[in-house]
């Protein structure tokens, strides 16, 4: 006779390979490879391996982007995003799976991907200065968003008590990719990730266009997400964001639904460790 509680386990394990992979096109998640560019246990295979802090990070993380003028023209001009927001959130999510946990000869092929569709992103901002995707500085912006938005969901909602010297040691792993990806100044400890998102605020802008993006960024649910889940990912991912950026996003801070929000998204996160056979987060 079937283990009931098993059979729900592997249920819910395929509902979320499901959000994440798409398998009408072949995807299957990407195995963990002992020849990763990070070894087994490290700080980014860790953080990059709880979900629920990589979903409420990732929102974070989208949100601040749209600040920056040259990101979010990139994403108007060369993005389908309006029609495929699902889409574009599964090749990133897939991107950091790959190079974070595949074979490092898939690892490099998934960057090299990538610098080959950023050599092709440019145009014009609306004031007609010039845009490419390939400069350093509106990288290093998307990578610092990432790697602080990241490792706040995970600190949050795992391992609140993680050591410095291991979240020191997050920035150096994630800064291989980062670099690799040409962003530059790119943070080694997280003193240099918050000198360099605070230096590089100065290059964001409020704008229309940022709140259109920013309200489809909450409003999407991907295919097989209950709405419930959606609603407390996002609103943590919100309650996560710096007072300033809400202000120019035009978002309001959750206040009756911040604690139920958190409350559940921590519920989820230990049900998800749980079908995925993770270990419980040390102190």
């Amino acid at each position: 006779m079937p283990d009931p509680i098993e059979s729900l386990r592997l249920k819910l394990v395929a509902q979320v390979r499901g959000v994440f992979h798409d398998s009408s096109q072949g995807q299957t998640p990407t195995p963990p490879s002992d020849e990763a560019l990070f070894e087994r246990d490290s700080p980014i295979r860790q953080v990059h391996a709880d979900i629920v802090g990589m979903m409420t990070g990732g929102v974070r993380a989208l949100l601040l982007q749209m600040l920056h003028p040259h990101a979010l023209q990139g994403v108007l001009d060369h993005s389908n995003f309006r029609q495929d927001m699902h889409g574009r959130l599964r090749r990133t999510a897939r991107f950091i799976a790959v190079t974070t946990f595949g074979h490092r000869d898939e690892a490099l092929k998934a960057i090299d991907r990538v610098n080959r569709i950023h050599a092709k992103v440019g145009g014009t901002l609306p004031d007609g200065s010039r845009y490419e995707a390939t400069n350093p500085r509106t990288l290093a912006w998307v990578h610092v968003t990432e790697a602080q938005s990241f490792l706040a969901g995970y600190i949050r909602h795992v391992r609140p008590g993680m050591p410095m010297p291991e979240q020191d040691q997050y920035y150096r792993q994630f800064a291989v990719i980062a670099r690799a990806l040409g962003a530059d100044p790119v943070p080694e400890t997280r003193a240099e990730a918050e000198m360099i998102f605070r230096t590089l605020r100065h290059d964001l802008s409020a704008s229309p266009q940022a709140r259109e993006v920013a309200q489809l960024v909450l409003n999407q649910r991907p295919p097989g997400t209950p709405q419930a889940v959606q609603t407390m990912i996002t609103a943590d991912a919100v309650a996560m964001l710096p007072d300033w950026s809400r202000t120019m996003l035009n978002l309001q801070r959750p206040v009756l639904t911040a604690f139920p929000a958190r409350a559940a998204t921590w519920g989820m996160g230990r049900t998800l460790r749980w079908a995925f056979r993770q270990s419980p987060a040390r102190p």
